[in-house]
C-alpha cells in the first residue's frame, strides 16, 4: 500500500479533479478483505513528503502493529516502508488511517476499509460498504488549506461543506424491491457526526464497531455515527417498484440535507422481506468481571464554553480532574492546550500513562463529558462494553471501541485489559485529539492478579 499525492473526482462536473492524498491512488484506499483467523501482512510505502503511519482502527493488534508514531513505532519516513503483520482475530467492519498528523492526512483522503469476514456470514442478497466523509472544499473543488485553525480546534472540529460516500458525491444507488442488503457504514470524517434517516425503510442494527450486537432498530429511527464509528445494518428494500427512497442526514438541527436516493428498479426480486436469521456469531472477547473490577473516573473538559459547563456540573469530576482546572482554562486561552483528560492536555503521542492496569484485570471507566460538544472516545487495542449512560443501563450492553458522548453525558464502560502495551485513549474528532484530548492507558505485560 502506497501513500502518495493523487487526484480524484470527489464532485461531479463541471468541476475537475481534486488534489488529494491517497493510498494506491484511490479515495478511499483499497478495500482490505480477509477471513477471520487469517494473518494479514501489509507493506506500507511512504511516498509523501512527510512522515506517516497506519493505524488499524478497532482491530485488536499487537501493540507494535498499532501504528502510533513514537509510542508503538517510529514513523515511516518519506521514501521508507514499514510492514504491518497481525492476525484477524475478530470478524467485523474496521478501517485504516494514519495516526501521524492525522487532522491533515485523514482530512486529505488517507483512509480505507478493512473487512474481516465471518466464517458463516448472515445471508443477504448483496453487501455494500459506505465510507462516509466530508470535505471542506473551495469554489474550485480544492481542499481548503485551513487545517488546525483555532475555531475548529476549540469548537466541534473541522466540519466540511461536501459529503461523499466512497469518495464521490452520490446521486442514487440502484436497488431491487424485496432485496436484502447488508450495509457496512464507516464514518471517516475528521469531525462530522451523521444521523441517517432511511425514511420508510426499517434498518436493523446487527453490529457496532465491528462487534455483533443484539439485532435492534436504531433509536428514534436514526442511524447515528460519530467519527471513526462503524455500524452494520440489515436493510430490506420495501419501497414500491420504480420508487425512490431518500436518505437524509439529520444530525445538525436546521442543517439537514439529502445524502442520496435508493432507486427501486421496476423489476421485483421478492414480495417482502425474507425470513432469514440476522444474528452474527460472537467474537472471542473476554467478558468483563464487574465483581473484581478496577474502577477509575475520567473527565473530558475544555473547549469553547468549557469553563461554563464545568461550573454547571459542579465538583464531581474524575481522578485529579478538578485540581488546577481553572488554571488549565487560562492555559487554553493562551494556546497551551485546549482539551483535557483529567486536567491534562497531551502535546504528542508519548506521555506518562493516564492509568496503568494489571494484565487480565477488568477495568470500569466512568467517563464524564464536561464540555459543550460531542466527543467520540476511542480506546486502542481493546473493545469495551458500554454499561450505562447517565446512570441508566444500556439496553444491549454493546461492545464498541469508539463511544459517542453527548455534552454533559456520563458513560460507563468496562473491558478486560488483556492486550499488553501502551494504548492511545482519545477523542476521535481529530482536531480535539490534536488540541490535547488524548492520553495513554498502559496494560502490563504479565498477569498481576493477587
Amino acid at each position: 500500500m502506497r501513500a502518495a499525492l493523487g487526484r480524484t473526482h470527489l464532485v461531479p462536473g463541471p468541476y475537475g479533479e481534486t488534489p488529494v492524498w491517497a493510498y494506491n491512488g484511490t479515495v478511499p484506499g483499497p478495500e482490505v478483505r480477509v477471513r477471520q483467523g487469517d494473518r494479514l501482512r501489509v507493506i506500507v510505502e511512504n511516498a509523501l513528503d512527510e512522515e506517516t503511519t497506519v493505524h488499524w482502527h478497532g482491530v485488536r493488534t499487537p501493540n507494535a502493529m498499532d501504528g502510533v508514531p513514537h509510542l508503538t513505532q517510529e514513523p515511516i519516513a518519506p521514501g521508507e516502508t514499514f510492514t504491518y503483520e497481525f492476525d484477524a482475530v475478530d470478524a467485523g467492519t474496521f478501517w485504516y488511517h494514519p495516526h501521524q498528523n492525522s487532522t491533515v492526512q485523514v482530512g486529505r483522503g488517507l483512509y480505507g476499509p478493512l473487512i474481516i469476514e465471518e466464517a458463516e456470514p448472515v445471508r443477504v442478497d448483496r453487501e455494500l460498504t459506505w465510507i462516509l466523509d466530508d470535505w471542506r472544499l473551495t469554489k474550485s473543488a480544492v481542499i481548503s488549506d485551513d487545517f488546525g485553525n483555532r475555531h475548529d480546534l476549540m469548537h466541534n472540529g473541522r466540519i466540511g461543506n461536501t459529503v461523499t460516500i466512497n469518495g464521490r458525491v452520490p446521486e442514487s444507488i440502484a436497488v431491487r424491491a424485496g432485496e436484502r442488503v447488508r450495509l457496512r457504514l464507516i464514518n471517516a470524517a475528521n469531525a462530522r457526526i451523521f444521523a441517517l434517516d432511511f425514511a420508510d425503510l426499517e434498518p436493523i442494527v446487527i453490529a457496532l464497531d465491528g462487534q455483533p450486537v443484539t439485532a435492534h432498530a436504531p433509536a428514534n429511527g436514526l442511524v447515528v455515527l460519530g467519527p471513526a464509528m462503524r455500524m452494520d445494518l440489515i436493510l430490506d428494500m420495501t419501497g414500491r417498484p420504480g420508487s425512490r427512497t431518500t436518505v437524509v442526514d439529520r444530525f445538525y438541527q436546521g442543517l439537514e440535507y439529502r445524502l442520496l436516493d435508493l432507486a427501486h428498479a421496476e423489476a421485483v426480486l421478492r414480495g417482502g422481506p425474507p425470513d432469514w436469521p440476522v444474528e452474527l456469531p460472537a467474537n472471542p472477547l473476554a467478558e468483563p468481571d464487574l465483581r473484581d473490577a478496577i474502577r477509575h473516573e475520567v473527565t473530558f473538559n475544555g473547549g469553547m464554553m468549557g469553563q461554563m459547563v464545568m461550573a454547571e456540573m459542579g465538583g464531581s469530576m474524575g481522578d485529579g480532574a478538578s485540581g488546577g482546572m481553572m488554571g488549565n482554562m487560562m492555559n487554553m486561552m493562551h494556546g497551551e492546550g485546549i482539551w483535557f483528560i483529567n486536567g491534562k492536555a497531551a502535546t504528542g503521542h508519548v506521555m506518562d500513562p493516564l492509568l496503568t492496569l494489571p494484565h487480565g484485570r477488568t477495568c470500569v471507566l466512568t467517563m464524564t463529558n464536561a464540555t459543550a460538544w460531542h466527543h467520540p472516545i476511542h480506546l486502542h487495542g481493546h473493545s469495551f462494553r458500554v454499561l450505562s449512560r447517565d446512570g441508566q443501563p444500556t439496553a444491549h450492553r454493546e461492545w464498541q471501541d469508539t463511544v459517542l458522548m453527548a455534552p454533559r453525558e456520563k458513560v460507563e464502560i468496562a473491558f478486560v485489559a488483556d492486550n499488553p502495551g501502551d494504548w492511545m485513549f482519545h477523542c476521535h474528532i481529530l482536531e480535539h485529539q490534536a488540541a490535547g484530548m488524548m492520553g495513554v492507558i498502559r496494560v502490563s505485560g504479565k498477569d498481576e492478579r493477587i
